[in-house]
């Protein structure tokens, strides 16, 4: 079996609407112009062969009946997509896999989402099994929280696979399936370009807060009698008693109207107005959600002073990283202005880089693909 199938995955950026995806909200991610890629050559005996260019990473091998606790590090999400499609009833071969990244490391850009709905996609190509993307979305997700153990929502795969150059979807994660739908994007049009500032940070309590957080907003939403807590009316933290849940409550009930509002202001083509956004969403994460910290706040902080109309963390918080919308002609000035600020405090320097909203997930014919030796 000699035929490589390779797709290409794109990286996200959450433009608004954070920590709504498991609460019932609506979210606006967008896919990036940086992305994985991943190439699946079948094999006839069972066998999973995994390779990455990741710094040290070796060959991992393991059989299609692999199960939870068994691969653990950067193969498990490969390990944990094979068990998700092989719990879902799906009879696989067995597979040579290599997966090359473009994301920058610990940037919160998706790269475990791209990664897993790229080997779900070209399995599902190679053996002809017929899913849809939503389908190869919920295949990705169990991979992560059944396997894996990030109870991660849906929002970050239904992105990279829904992407569209030039454009941002708009996801309604209080249905079930989630709804999607494409926002058209004309920032650039009108001068403007989004910039990461990836960080390059990851604290180790952020597994273990993110889980924290929707456990504090499940009990938030039983005890006001709803289903998802982004249903709460106006006077939810009134009936809430523990300061704590009134603060979640009150974080996704003002991101549940930003997001609103930004699609809004991205339909007027009213840019100002969307940096204001950005950046009371960031306020909110920090102060209300608290999953900021010193190096996302400081990279927002730095990035307003430079001139950008807005800037907010993006992605699960406690490291990552950030997101500005500014002119072009600024970025140089934002970029200068965050390495001092980090210099300052002798932090590691972040990567700073502009993105472009592209396509979603896509198989790319390339007849010389090479799998590992």
């Amino acid at each position: 079996m000699t035929d490589v199938r390779r797709w290409d995955v794109p990286g996200r950026v959450n433009l608004i609407g954070e920590h709504l995806d498991y609460n019932g909200g609506p979210v606006l991610p967008l896919a990036i112009d940086r992305s994985v890629t991943v190439k699946a050559r079948l094999r006839d005996d069972g066998v999973v062969n995994v390779w990455s260019d990741l710094p040290g990473a070796a060959k991992v091998t393991f059989t299609t009946s692999v199960q939870p606790g068994e691969v653990d590090g950067w193969a498990s999400y490969a390990a944990g997509t094979i068990w998700s499609l092989v719990d879902a009833g799906h009879a696989l071969t067995g597979v040579d896999l290599v997966i090359e990244s473009r994301l920058p490391s610990g940037a919160g850009l998706s790269s475990s989402a791209a990664t897993t709905c790229g080997i779900a996609a070209a399995l599902d190509e190679a053996h002809g099994l017929g899913l849809d993307r939503t389908q190869i979305a919920l295949v990705a997700q169990r991979a992560e929280s059944g396997f894996v153990g990030a109870p991660v929502g849906l929002m970050d795969q239904l992105a990279v696979l829904y992407g569209a150059a030039g454009h941002a979807v708009q996801i309604d994660t209080s249905v079930s399936p989630h709804t999607t739908r494409l926002v058209p994007l004309g920032w650039e049009e009108d001068g403007l370009t989004l910039v990461v500032i990836a960080t390059g940070v990851h604290h180790a309590l952020a597994d273990g807060e993110y889980a924290a957080r929707r456990e504090e907003c499940e009990r938030a939403a039983a005890e006001l009698g709803i289903e998802w807590l982004a249903q709460a009316t106006l006077d939810a933290t009134v009936q809430l008693t523990d300061e704590t849940l009134k603060a979640r409550t009150r974080h996704v009930l003002t991101e549940t109207a930003r997001v609103r509002g930004a699609v809004t202001a991205v339909s007027r083509r009213a840019w100002a107005q969307l940096g204001t956004i950005l950046t009371a969403s960031h306020a909110s994460l920090r102060d209300d959600f608290e999953v900021s910290c010193p190096e996302l706040d400081v990279a927002v902080e730095a990035a307003l002073e430079a001139g950008a109309l807005g800037a907010r963390m993006t992605g699960g918080g406690f490291g990552g990283s950030a997101i500005a919308l500014v002119a072009p002609e600024k970025v140089q000035a934002l970029r200068d202005r965050v390495e001092a600020r980090y210099d300052a405090r002798q932090w590691k320097r972040p990567e700073v880089f502009a993105v472009r909203a592209a396509d979603g997930a896509h198989p790319v014919p390339d007849a010389s693909a090479k799998l590992g030796q």
